[in-house]
């Protein structure tokens, strides 16, 4: 990254959850409750930075993003402040419904390359 005093902007076009599949993901929370109205009504989400730690996006950062997913939200809400670590997949859907995101716990194997990723990033935002 550059020691630029200026950030460029956010990509406004959030995450796409179905690209990041079976990846390794650390989330930082900032901040949970965040209520909205979206194109399909009133909505909760949860405002954090996401990473990608591996697979074909590694290195890519969502900075202040809004989580949407339900699962996903219930996953990381508790941990404002903090970070959680987990790998992206889908839970079984209910009728009518499509399959929820989730986090799979990680393994100690996960921990080191978030440890070394973090080791090695000075202007993480964490």
């Amino acid at each position: 990254m550059s020691n630029d005093q200026f950030g460029q902007p956010s990509d406004s076009t959030g995450i796409a959850w179905a690209d990041l599949k079976g990846t390794l993901l650390l989330v930082k929370v900032h901040e949970a409750g965040i209520e909205m109205d979206t194109q399909f009504g009133k909505s909760s989400a949860v405002r954090a930075d996401v990473i990608v730690l591996d697979g074909d996006d590694a290195g890519t950062e969502y900075n202040d993003t809004l989580i949407f997913p339900k699962v996903l939200q219930s996953q990381v809400k508790s941990k404002v402040g903090g970070m959680v670590l987990g790998r992206l997949g889908q839970g079984e859907a209910k009728k009518g419904q499509s399959a929820p995101w989730k986090l799979a716990p990680n393994t100690e194997a996960d921990a080191k390359v978030a440890r070394e990723y973090l080791a090695k990033t000075t202007d993480a935002p964490f």
